[in-house]
């Protein structure tokens, strides 16, 4: 098990991005959050098993066609206990 701590620049905002996150962290048993900045980035946590992780990273990198991330930071952060993927704000 591991979490990633995100940031998630481009067409991000005002597109379904919170909920599209939501529905992949599903998807792959994740848990953790999504939340709108006022810088206009998109900013998670996610934990999970490795291979999952990276499914979901890769369907987020995608997109649709009215999510555009453009670039994506992520960091390696402390698993902490926890259930279920919400998003904040």
């Amino acid at each position: 098990m591991i979490r990633k701590h995100l940031y998630v620049m481009g067409r991000v905002q005002g597109v379904g991005f919170r909920f599209f996150a939501q529905r992949q962290a599903a998807a792959f048993h994740l848990s953790g959050y999504v939340q709108n900045l006022d810088n206009g980035m998109v900013e998670l946590e996610i934990q999970g098993e490795p291979e999952d992780i990276e499914k979901f990273l890769l369907a987020v990198s995608r997109g649709t066609t009215w999510i555009q991330p453009e670039r994506i930071w992520q960091e390696d952060m402390p698993v902490t206990p926890e259930s279920g993927f919400y998003r904040k704000g």
